[in-house]
C-alpha cells in the first residue's frame, strides 16, 4: 500500500488479557487485550506504523501479548513498571455487549514521546488510574506539535465516582485534538442528556474534532465548521470487546496519512475516515475478542484507506 508505514501513530497505555466466560460462565478464554493495545494493533494491521508506549510483567500473560503485539508488527516501547500483567474478566450479554471486572497494574511513572509520530493517541484505563503521567505526555505532545487523540473508554469499576471521572475527563479532554466517546460514555459521565447535543458541546473544551460511535447506528463527527455522519456495516455481532478501539485506529490511520491539518478537515476527508472506522469496527465486533481486520478485509473502503495525502 502507498504510503503505509508514513507517520506512525504512536499510542500510550494499557496492554492486558481479556479473559472472557463462555456460556456456562466456568470457561474462559483469553485474548491479548487493552484499549490502547487493540488500537496499536489496528494501526499496525492496516498496514501503518504503530508505536506503543506500555508495560506488562515478565510472566505467562506477558509472554502472550508480547507475541501478540509482534505478530501484528507493533513496535513496543516497555515503561519502567514493577506489576504484572494486568487482567480483565469479561462477560457478554444476549447482544454480544461485554461487561469487565478488572486486575490492572499501571504504575507508570514518566512517558518519552515518539519524535515525528502523525498523533499521540491514548486514553482508556491508564489515563483513569495514573492520569498525571498520560497528561504529562498529552501536554508534552501538543507543545511538539503533535496532535493528541483522546478514548476515555469509560470503565464504571474503575473510574471513581462519576463527579471526580468527570472532572477528569473533562480536563483530559481539554488537552485533546481529536476526541472518540461512546453513547455508552457520554450516558455515564453526563445521564439523561442527548448524545448529539453533549459531543458537539464538548468542542467548547478544546478538541477540534469531537466523534461519537452509536454501535449499529454509526458515527457522528462534529467539528466547529461541520457535521458528518456514517451509517455502521451490517454484521452478527459475536462480541464488542476491542471494537471502539479498532473504530479509532481505522479513524486516526485515514486522518494520518491524509495529512490534513485538523483545523482544515473537510466533509470528504471525515466521510472517509468514517467509512473506514465503521468498517473496521464492525468486523471487529462479528469475531470473537478484539481481532481487528487487516486492510485488504476491508472491501471497496480499503481505496479510502489508501488514498493518502490529500492535494492542495
Amino acid at each position: 500500500m502507498s504510503g503505509s508505514r508514513h507517520g506512525a501513530i504512536s499510542v500510550v497505555g494499557e496492554v492486558l488479557v481479556d479473559l472472557v466466560a463462555g456460556p456456562d460462565g466456568r470457561t474462559f478464554t483469553a485474548h491479548p487485550g487493552g484499549g490502547p493495545a487493540n488500537a496499536a494493533i489496528a494501526v499496525a494491521r492496516l498496514g501503518g506504523r504503530a508505536v506503543l508506549s506500555t508495560t506488562f510483567g515478565d510472566d505467562l500473560f506477558g509472554a502472550l501479548v508480547r507475541a501478540h503485539l509482534e505478530e501484528s508488527d507493533v513496535d513496543t516501547r516497555m515503561l519502567p513498571s514493577t506489576g504484572a500483567t494486568s487482567v480483565a474478566f469479561a462477560a457478554t450479554d444476549e447482544h454480544g455487549v461485554a461487561r469487565y471486572d478488572f486486575r490492572v497494574s499501571w504504575d507508570v511513572q514518566s512517558i518519552p514521546l515518539v519524535d515525528g509520530a502523525a498523533f499521540l493517541h491514548t486514553g482508556s484505563l491508564a489515563a483513569a488510574v495514573a492520569p498525571s503521567a498520560v497528561e504529562a505526555a498529552m501536554r508534552a505532545a501538543r507543545a511538539a506539535g503533535t496532535p493528541v487523540s483522546l478514548d476515555p473508554n469509560i470503565r464504571p469499576t474503575l473510574a471513581g465516582r462519576p463527579e471526580v471521572a468527570r472532572a477528569r475527563f473533562e480536563r483530559q479532554a481539554g488537552l485533546a485534538d481529536v476526541l472518540k466517546v461512546s453513547e455508552e460514555d457520554l450516558e455515564w459521565l453526563y445521564p439523561g442528556t442527548d448524545p448529539v447535543s453533549r459531543a458537539e458541546s464538548l468542542l467548547i473544551l478544546g478538541p477540534r474534532l469531537v466523534v461519537l460511535t452509536r454501535g449499529p447506528r454509526g458515527a457522528l463527527a462534529v467539528t466547529t465548521a461541520l457535521a458528518v455522519e456514517r451509517p455502521a456495516p451490517a454484521v452478527d455481532v459475536v462480541d464488542t470487546v476491542g471494537a471502539g478501539d479498532a473504530f479509532t485506529a481505522g479513524l486516526l490511520s485515514v486522518l494520518a496519512r491524509r495529512e490534513v491539518p485538523l483545523g482544515r478537515l473537510d466533509e470528504t476527508t471525515l466521510g472517509d475516515a468514517l467509512a473506514v472506522a465503521t468498517t473496521v469496527g464492525a468486523i471487529t465486533c462479528s469475531r470473537a475478542g478484539a481481532d481487528s481486520p487487516r486492510a485488504d478485509e476491508l472491501g471497496a473502503v480499503a481505496a479510502l484507506l489508501d488514498r493518502g495525502p490529500a492535494s492542495g
